[in-house]
């Protein structure tokens, strides 16, 4: 779904530069479309609301991505341009992504060991590992962060917002939860350990608003943000169902890709648009289904795929590696506190968590990152299709 205009013909598009291009090609867009993008680093402060929407658009020189707001004349001229190899690569349209998480199934069991350790630590073996994820720098993108959770009263935490008239805080509950996840307490004062890194660096970038919904543009912003503040991972629960065969977004790959060469590993949910028990497969979603995005599906305590776990269809996106994303205990925001939920999201900050761990123990590009992740992932006896590399593992 993409952005709708107000009627006037205005509406937000994407736009890719060629590499080591954004200045020429912010240029570029001036002189063919009249449209003017504020370079990222003339911008006193880069955490604040409706950051992406100011009057032209915002230039990511990190990614060489602008995000506009333009007519339709104006799209038509940069679209023009295209035709002759130049600054500008590729003109999207920006559309809506949204968290992407079900209520639990079933209450978590409640048997002697989950309630030292939550299922999902225990079956990545986190506890076990001497890593903590100290030193490595995590961002969320996500919906907030409740900063003021007791769980994390002794963690620092840098949290920014992208999303218009709306601060940091989490009025959701989604990104409290997969933050907790990613790097919240192995011994909280009430309740199983559930943080896969509960020492690294949290970085909360709020992309999608109080009610899960955001747009490209501002994950891009949050992506930016991330790489600028040298996060070594990245992790997004969040998404759009896609039709199979549909191709990835250029955009997208492009910014993970320069991502990557910056030393930031991005892991996103590979969505929930299955419904396996009535023989549905639906493909890996946006932006998941980008290459050089790391795609996590989602498994239960039986170590089955979850019902409703995307999987690898032909001339689609990959599913890359699986985390534990069926009734997963988590952080929520006050006064609940502690929450269960399922979905790809759930499985993803799992993923990010130990690459966080792996991050900690061996030192390499988020290339080599990769390279760990799949190669120390257990094996699982289904088909690589659903499961990738296998359930991720701690070092």
């Amino acid at each position: 779904m993409t952005q709708q205009d107000d009627g006037s013909g205005v509406a937000r598009y994407l736009v890719l530069f060629e590499e080591d291009a954004a200045d020429e090609g912010s240029r570029a867009m001036t002189n063919v479309a009249g449209i003017r993008a504020i370079h990222s680093g003339e911008i006193a402060t880069q955490t604040g609301d409706g950051l992406t929407r100011m009057p032209g658009g915002v230039l990511w020189a990190d990614l060489g991505i602008a995000v506009v707001t333009a007519a339709t004349d104006q799209i038509t001229a940069l679209r023009g341009s295209l035709v002759s190899r130049g600054p500008i690569a590729m003109i999207e349209p920006d559309r809506m992504v949204y968290a992407i998480s079900t209520p639990a199934f079933h209450p978590t069991s409640a048997d002697a060991e989950e309630a030292t350790f939550t299922w999902g630590l225990r079956a990545i073996n986190a506890p076990t590992s001497v890593a903590t994820g100290a030193g490595v720098r995590i961002a969320v993108l996500d919906t907030g962060i409740d900063i003021d959770h007791p769980d994390f009263a002794d963690r620092e935490v840098v949290a920014s917002s992208f999303v218009d008239n709306e601060d940091a805080t989490d009025g959701h509950g989604h990104g409290t939860h997969v933050i907790g996840t990613a790097c919240g307490p192995r011994k909280p004062d009430l309740g199983p350990g559930y943080g896969v890194a509960p020492a690294a660096e949290i970085y909360a970038g709020k992309v999608l608003n109080n009610a899960g919904a955001g747009t490209d543009g501002d994950i891009l912003a949050g992506l930016a943000w991330a790489v600028q503040n040298r996060c070594t991972v990245v992790s997004m629960s969040l998404g759009a169902p896609v039709q199979p065969g549909q191709p990835h977004s250029v955009t997208f790959e492009r910014a993970a890709r320069r991502a990557m060469n910056k030393g930031t590993l991005i892991v996103a949910a590979a969505g929930n648009e299955s419904a396996r028990a009535d023989g549905v497969i639906a493909p890996v979603g946006h932006p998941a289904n980008c290459p050089t995005i790391m795609a996590v599906g989602a498994i239960d305590q039986e170590r089955k795929v979850g019902d409703f776990s995307s999987g690898t269809l032909p001339d689609s996106g990959a599913v890359d590696i699986v985390g534990p994303g069926v009734d997963v205990h988590s952080s929520w925001p006050m006064p609940q506190r502690h929450h269960t939920l399922s979905g790809t999201s759930m499985a993803t900050p799992h993923a990010a968590g130990i690459a966080a761990l792996t991050a900690e123990v061996y030192q390499g590009t988020a290339w080599e990152l990769w390279a760990r992740l799949s190669q120390s992932a257990a094996r699982l006896p289904l088909p690589s299709t659903d499961v990738g590399a296998g359930l991720v593992q701690a070092p």
